[in-house]
Order: structure tokens, then C-alpha cells, then sequence
């Protein structure tokens, strides 16, 4: 057997020390995993029990009006190749800020049924697949009914239904 220089160890020896781990006695453990759980409950029951802060007693809710269109149905424009033509059919409404105004842009609902029937007449069935082509959509109408109700202003198009056949 060979000598040891003094800060070598035989490999058995090392084997034997890494197989010992070092842990905390259960106690430890199930009173370290109490507090935590202790301590999330707590603060989770002081976020969801606190008194209401000033700012959110002062809120107002806003009034808003809403003026639904007439359901529409328009004939999609379609290449020479198709076979049977298709249709949009929608249910639109128009949301305003002020329920005043519900009064001034009703009289103009012909002007913005026309503005919308002439611009959707020329889409085509691949203008509307997928969320992009419905959200460019209302952003188109919601563009051309402000400028047929100016000097009004409509907040937002709502599709209420929209079934393309």
C-alpha cells in the first residue's frame, strides 16, 4: 500500500463522505413549512379584507349610449372562378360617450349604413378570416362612421353578430 501525502484522501474515503447529507430534523421542516404557509395566508387575507381606499368611493360610473344599427346583409365581392356568391350578415351597434348624442346621430343612420354597405361591398372572404381581418374591419367602420356623423364622435363599432355564408 502506497503512502498519503499529507491533503490526499483514498477514494473509498470520499465515497463514504458525499453519500452522508447533511438535513434538518422533520420538526424543523414541518414548523419552517407552517410559518410559510402562516404568512402567505395571512397577507392573502389582508389583501382581499381592506377597506376600500378614497379614491375608489369616488368613482363615477359614466353614462353611455348606445345606438343599434338594422341588421345588414351584403353580398361579399368575389373573384370570376367563384362558383356561388357569399354574404356578410352583421348586427352592429354604435357606443357614444354622452346619451345626448344619441339623439343627434340618429337622424344621420342612413348616411352611415350607406358609407358602411358601400365599403363592404367591396370585401372579399379573405378580408375577414381571423381576429386581424375583424378587428381591421371595425377599425375601417369605426373611421368611416366618424366622418359621416362629424362634428360628432362614435367611441366604438360593437359587432353584435357577424356570420359570413
Amino acid at each position: 500500500m502506497a503512502k498519503k501525502k499529507q491533503g490526499e484522501t483514498d477514494e473509498t474515503e470520499v465515497g463514504a463522505e458525499e453519500g452522508k447529507k447533511k438535513t434538518l430534523p422533520k420538526p424543523a421542516l414541518i414548523g419552517a413549512a407552517v410559518a410559510l404557509l402562516a404568512a402567505i395566508g395571512g397577507g392573502a387575507y389582508f389583501m382581499m379584507n381592506k377597506a376600500p381606499s378614497e379614491t375608489a368611493a369616488k368613482v363615477e360610473v359614466k353614462k353611455i349610449g348606445s345606438i343599434d344599427l338594422p341588421d345588414m346583409t351584403i353580398n361579399l365581392a368575389g373573384s370570376s372562378t367563384q362558383e356561388r356568391q357569399q354574404f356578410l350578415k352583421l348586427k352592429l351597434s354604435l357606443e357614444v360617450a354622452d346619451p345626448k348624442l344619441v339623439q343627434e346621430i340618429t337622424p344621420m343612420l342612413p348616411r352611415v349604413q350607406d358609407t358602411f354597405q358601400v365599403f363592404m361591398r367591396e370585401l372579399r372572404p379573405s378580408d375577414l378570416e381571423g381576429s386581424a381581418g375583424l378587428y381591421r374591419l371595425k377599425e375601417e367602420l369605426m373611421r368611416r362612421v366618424n366622418v359621416a356623423v362629424y362634428p360628432n364622435k362614435v367611441d366604438a363599432v360593437n359587432f353584435k353578430e357577424i356570420l359570413v355564408q
